[in-house]
């Protein structure tokens, strides 16, 4: 017979509901366009990312590899930042803090 204890079913739950969140060590490169986004860094299109794939993470962009696009709650490839603007306004503050 298998049990199952609420502990373990609650941490299944926080881990498949966790969101996605860009890693902020890329701020660079968001919003510049030219591919050189890593997996895991923010973008606001496709063009960010070396990748060719700015997956929608619960409205923000996260460059994913095709395969992976669907993984931990993202909507797959091609989103379009419709706040791009302030994403990239965001970015750059991040890059000022960060001093690189």
């Amino acid at each position: 017979m298998v049990r199952i204890s609420v502990a373990a079913v609650l941490a299944f739950a926080v881990v498949t509901m966790a969101q996605i969140t860009p890693n902020l060590a890329g701020a660079r490169n968001v919003g510049g366009g030219n591919a050189a986004q890593f997996i895991t860094g923010g973008c606001v299109n496709n063009a960010d990312c070396s990748s060719a794939c700015c997956a929608n993470a619960s409205g923000v962009g996260v460059c994913s590899a095709e395969a992976a696009a669907f993984q931990n709650g993202k909507a797959g490839c091609d989103f379009v930042d419709p706040n791009a603007a302030a994403t990239i306004a965001a970015a750059k503050a991040q890059v000022a803090k960060q001093g690189f």
